[in-house]
């Protein structure tokens, strides 16, 4: 009798004893806390994601977006995969590709003086792509300092092969902000800027003669 009570209930519960096997409990106190952290910050960006994609008007915005809260949710999944059960997830991490041009604009333009919207209405593609881009580098950040760490061998390389992810996935939002002039980028005078760059020279590498 025992053993039956112990088989799934309508095929749908698993035994509490094939439950645990399929946790992984090696995990330390603060790595536990750490991968909450980082999971909360995934969740974080999925949903604020999908407030964002109701009012964005530019189609190429709009694109970006989905197509890095696609890969999020599957970063989501693989993370939580990993943190579950300490093996290889069933989906490894990927790598984002991002489709904007590598191009930058330098200098300024003048234009209005900016304050804080009063209203959600007054919010733009300028202000999404921005809020954007805030989200994408603090996940960069949460999952740079979990990274260094970790204790489980495989949550760890799953986290630090993420954070190239959420770079690029930045630095997209950096470019397409560059692009339509809402992230300008100053450069120094001429003279300032070579004075900079020869400012340093390199020094013998030690151990070699």
């Amino acid at each position: 009798m025992a053993k039956d009570q112990n088989q799934m209930q309508g095929g749908t519960q698993m035994p509490q004893n094939m439950a645990n096997q399929a946790m992984n409990y090696n995990h330390g106190a603060h790595e536990i806390l750490d991968s909450h952290e980082l999971i909360g910050c995934l969740i974080g960006v999925l949903e604020q994601y999908q407030l964002y994609d109701q009012h964005i008007q530019d189609q190429e915005l709009k694109g970006i977006l989905q197509r890095q809260s696609a890969f999020l949710t599957q970063t989501y999944n693989t993370v939580v995969d990993s943190f579950q059960t300490g093996q290889d997830p069933k989906v490894p991490t990927q790598q984002y590709k991002m489709e904007q041009s590598n191009e930058i604009t330098f200098g300024l333009k003048a234009g209005q003086p900016k304050k804080p919207k009063q209203s959600v209405s007054e919010l733009t593609d300028e202000c999404y792509s921005s809020f954007m881009l805030s989200q994408t580098k603090a996940a960069a950040s949460t999952f740079t300092m979990a990274a260094a760490e970790m204790h489980n061998p495989v949550l760890r390389r799953v986290v630090a092969d993420s954070v190239p992810n959420m770079i690029e996935m930045s630095y997209e939002l950096f470019l397409y902000q560059n692009k339509h002039g809402y992230y300008q980028v100053p450069q120094l005078k001429e003279q300032d800027m070579t004075t900079m760059l020869q400012a340093y020279t390199k020094t013998p590498q030690q151990g070699k003669h």
